[in-house]
């Protein structure tokens, strides 16, 4: 068999997404240096790390109520699914994915050569995740399920009872929970803690790159089992031998102010947040949503038009970006991102809004 060796998105997003007012986003805007309390005396090029920098697990073992032993470091939640999914199935193996997903979790199964099968987060029902159709798709052959929480393209949070359901559904064949929470903490208020504790079969991406503006420093993480998550570092032996060692100091630096990161971010998203809802209010003749009042992504259904004609009216006339749903599977939707620079957002709804009413 040939292995799946790309991601159609990424590439999108890497050459094709850039433009003056971008709403193909899909994280908080970029953290500025300048304003994490560091001094370059802090930081070394090479460090004591044999399987995890002491300081950075302990920090999200804090973060997370977890032993630091249950945590693997990863380059970003990209990275943290993937080595999660590669410790946990071997080439053929049957894997049970959400539909709608983010597209770089089924190119990276894909790659690993699973037997992907997929349960439905119909849009009809809010795209919440409904335990039936796990346990309808869910067989012995089943070595893991896979969601995002909050949901990767709407937004949708995924309550602990569901995922209670789901951690006991997959259990009774044996099989894992892979939870990529990269967007939880994008819930500001009475945030949920992780999926983690919910169940000894549950495993947890995340990183802080899309709600704390951070992705340069790549700080992503696995929470697993310690058994597993040993395995996991010694499989990404291969992978990723050494990390970057001054950016596991500045995220160490960040955890320290993790509460004032978020903060700075959440102001630009909850501006954007109404903004958008204007929008999504004044062109229900256009398109529908299924709002959530959580994440820094929408996921709109464009009525009676073509999202391609769309997108590239957009760009070419209006030099405004959005992500196509295409990427999710879902050819008339389309992805809107927020919480980079509320001027910039509020001009490319503008803009979004006169191409959509042309």
């Amino acid at each position: 068999m040939t292995r799946h060796r790309h991601s159609d998105y990424m590439q999108w997003a890497k050459l094709h997404s850039k433009a003056r007012f971008n709403l193909a986003t899909s994280g908080v805007g970029a953290y500025p240096l300048s304003e994490l309390p560091v001094a370059i005396d802090q930081l070394e090029i090479n460090g004591d790390n044999s399987y995890g920098f002491a300081p950075l697990r302990q920090a999200i073992a804090n973060k997370h109520g977890v032993d630091p032993s249950c945590v693997v470091e990863a380059a970003g939640t990209s990275m943290a699914n993937h080595l999660a999914m590669a410790a946990l199935i071997d080439p053929g193996d049957e894997v049970l994915i959400e539909s709608p997903t983010y597209e770089l979790i089924l190119s990276a199964a894909r790659y690993l050569q699973a037997k992907i099968v997929r349960f439905p987060r119909r849009e009809e029902n809010r795209f919440a995740v409904d335990p039936d159709e796990i346990r309808k798709a869910i067989t012995p052959k089943t070595k893991f399920v896979f969601l995002t929480n909050l949901h990767n393209p709407s937004s949708v949070l995924t309550p602990d009872d569901t995922l209670r359901q789901i951690g006991e559904i997959a259990a009774s064949v044996g099989a894992q929970v892979v939870v990529d929470e990269v967007y939880l903490d994008a819930v500001y208020d009475n945030t949920p803690r992780t999926s983690f504790h919910l169940g000894k079969n549950f495993v947890v991406t995340s990183s802080l790159t899309k709600v704390y503006g951070l992705s340069g420093l790549r700080c992503g993480w696995i929470l697993a089992q310690p058994d597993l998550a040993r395995a996991m570092y010694e499989l990404n032996d291969l992978f990723a031998a050494t990390p970057v060692h001054p950016t596991e100091i500045l995220s160490v630096i960040a955890f320290q102010n993790l509460d004032k990161i978020r903060e700075r971010a959440r102001k630009i998203v909850e501006a954007d947040r109404t903004d958008l809802e204007n929008f999504l209010d004044a062109n229900t003749k256009y398109i529908a949503a299924v709002r959530s009042p959580y994440g820094t992504i929408s996921f709109p259904k464009l009525l009676h038009a073509d999202v391609s004609e769309l997108l590239q009216r957009l760009r070419t006339k209006y030099e405004t970006t959005v992500v196509p749903g295409r990427f999710f599977e879902m050819p008339d939707h389309f992805r809107i991102g927020m919480g980079v620079d509320h001027a910039m957002f509020a001009e490319g709804i503008r803009c979004l809004t006169k191409a959509l009413q042309e």
